[in-house]
């Protein structure tokens, strides 16, 4: 493949990755308008523990937020953390949601406090987090070396200050999973075998 051809390739994946990530926040914003329009009917997908008719909502809660503030506090974060991440590939990278979406759904399920609803995006974005902090050491990527020491920068105090239990009114539980989600979904994807190269006899 020519230089140019490369560049094209790279430019087109970064104009999709902005696209999906730009309608994807678009999409908080527009199902917080419905819920506020619908007298908040949409807040009961979130996740309320240990009840087994709550599983159908480990997925629609991560789209799910509890009033403008939440959304805006989380649109920034995912919008930026989502690039960078769907920079890999589109198809690895709904994988790589969708892996930490379930996880961090069942895990809040299983040990979140009694009689509690949680949702909202945070959960992903922890994911994102420990995947794009950890991936580029462990596919030995020095531009993903970069991007997760910049990140962690960024939000790395944010983060930690996400995981105390002393805070009210948040589910740490559901941003440590999500965080030990995306750092397994590393590993997982860094020790995936490579295609054999093709070689013409």
């Amino acid at each position: 493949m020519s230089g140019t051809g490369l560049e094209w390739s790279r430019t087109d994946r970064a104009k999709a990755a902005a696209k999906l990530m730009v309608g994807w926040v678009a999409l908080l914003w527009l199902l917080e308008v419905v819920d506020v329009l619908s007298g908040h009917a949409l807040d009961r997908l979130g996740i309320t523990p240990r009840e087994p008719s709550e599983l159908v909502d480990v997925v629609p809660a991560a789209f799910i937020h509890f009033g403008f503030a939440h959304v805006a506090a989380n649109s920034v974060p995912l919008l930026v953390m989502g690039f960078l991440a769907a920079l890999g590939g589109l198809r690895r990278f709904a994988v790589l949601c969708l892996a930490i979406i379930v996880a961090d759904g069942l895990g809040v399920w299983l040990i979140a406090p009694a009689h509690s609803n949680t949702a909202g995006a945070s959960g992903l974005i922890f994911g994102l987090f420990g995947f794009l902090l950890v991936s580029g050491f462990v596919e030995r990527r020095p531009l993903g070396v970069l991007v997760g020491l910049l990140v962690g920068a960024v939000w790395g105090g944010s983060i930690l200050l996400g995981l105390s239990p002393l805070q009210t009114g948040v589910s740490w539980q559901g941003h440590l999973i999500g965080l030990a989600a995306g750092v397994a979904t590393a590993f997982w994807f860094g020790r995936r075998p490579a295609k054999a190269p093709a070689l013409q006899g």
